[in-house]
């Protein structure tokens, strides 16, 4: 399963941007989309992941600026980031996991991450 992700770009602080992330393949099922980051000399972190339920989760330093949402039927995940700060910038990766579809037997899991997309925020 690959995962293509974009919308990424400049933005000046306080702006805004959307994250776009589908996934492609022999798809079963997915359990879980999400968006993760990473910034110079930083680790990668979590920033927001939705479930198949609709379940939501955001990293403290998001929460109330971004919304994650996802379209089930286009295996697609999303990322609208409103209120944008210079410590925002990074490059943004996406991450599903879920089922691959083989054969009727033959369900396999898989975790896939997307290539990245860079968002920069000037102050």
């Amino acid at each position: 399963v690959q995962l293509q992700a974009s919308g990424g770009g400049l933005v000046q602080s306080g702006g805004s941007l959307r994250l776009s992330c589908v996934a492609k393949g022999n798809i079963f099922s997915i359990n879980t989309m999400g968006w993760y980051r990473q910034a110079p000399t930083k680790q990668r972190e979590l920033v927001a992941t939705i479930r198949s339920g609709g379940e939501t989760n955001y990293a403290d330093s998001v929460k109330s600026r971004f919304t994650i949402s996802r379209d089930s039927a286009k295996n697609a995940v999303y990322l609208q980031m409103n209120s944008l700060r210079p410590e925002d910038t990074a490059v943004y990766y996406c991450n599903a996991d879920g089922r691959e579809f083989e054969s009727e037997r033959r369900r396999p899991p898989f975790r896939s991450w997307g290539q990245g997309t860079l968002v920069t925020v000037s102050s």
